[in-house]
């Protein structure tokens, strides 16, 4: 198993990347926390996590502000005795307000501090436990949005501000034995994208998806577990020799 032994945190794990991540990780052999907001979707995680083969823990907060960032490494700490992998997943999207010039300032706000600051305060609050426990990985989760006009204008700065801080503290801690690389989904089948959590029906929902898969040169959108596979690969040891990477998983849109 490729990360038997060790212990991951996975923010905004109670659904989606985060999910499919943590179950990933536990049939990997790792211990677990997931961080969300979302008790239920925390705890249905967890449950299918020890359903791997694993032990898991649920920390509910806020991990975009500094205290439920701290918070969720004092768990991992205390409950498996070390942080060997961080992974920065939690996100929102822009909803309706995709363009500068109706963008709210609230709106705004509201991206940056979930999907960005939330990128730093964990890691601000993980990277001392993971020098002391030798070394590990955290994986940012961006978006084929750094690169393309897709997603909104805040949604978008979100993730090229991703990318710039992952090559920056790859490099900043490469000496310390932490590798700090991103993964960049493209048109994925998630809770987010599929317009569930906008009250959509199913077919609505597939109409939607397939409407995606047709930009793609694979023709089809992609799943929750591409990315989990692709988050799997950058925290264990087969990449060890990786830092300050993007790993751009899209099907081929970008270079359609």
């Amino acid at each position: 198993m490729r990360l038997a032994g060790k212990t991951a945190i996975i923010t905004g794990g109670g659904s989606g990347f985060g999910r499919a991540t943590a179950v990933r990780f536990g049939a990997e052999g790792a211990n677990v926390v997931v961080a969300d907001l979302d008790e239920d979707g925390g705890l249905e995680t967890a449950r299918l996590v020890a359903a791997a083969g694993s032990d898991a823990d649920v920390v509910v907060g806020d991990i975009s502000r500094a205290p439920g960032a701290e918070q969720a490494v004092a768990r991992a700490r205390e409950r498996f005795g070390a942080v060997d992998i961080l992974v920065n997943n939690a996100g929102i999207s822009q909803s309706d307000q995709r363009d500068t010039w109706n963008t709210t300032e609230e709106t705004w706000d509201r991206v940056i501090q979930t999907n960005l600051k939330s990128v730093y305060v964990c890691s601000r609050a993980a990277i001392p436990s993971i020098i002391e426990a030798g070394g590990g990985a955290i994986v940012n989760v961006a978006s084929i949005a750094a690169s393309v006009c897709v997603g909104g204008s805040a949604y978008s700065a979100t993730k090229g501000a991703i990318l710039s801080y992952t090559r920056h503290v790859g490099a900043e801690l490469a000496r310390h034995g932490v590798r700090v690389n991103a993964v960049s989904p493209g048109y994925m089948r998630t809770p987010m994208s599929t317009g569930e959590r906008q009250g959509l029906t199913a077919e609505e929902q597939d109409a939607r998806i397939d409407g995606f898969g047709r930009l793609v040169p694979m023709k089809r959108a992609g799943s929750v577990d591409d990315i989990a596979n692709a988050i799997l690969f950058l925290a264990s040891d087969e990449a060890a020799y990786i830092t300050g990477q993007e790993l751009v998983v899209d099907g081929g849109y970008l270079v359609r």
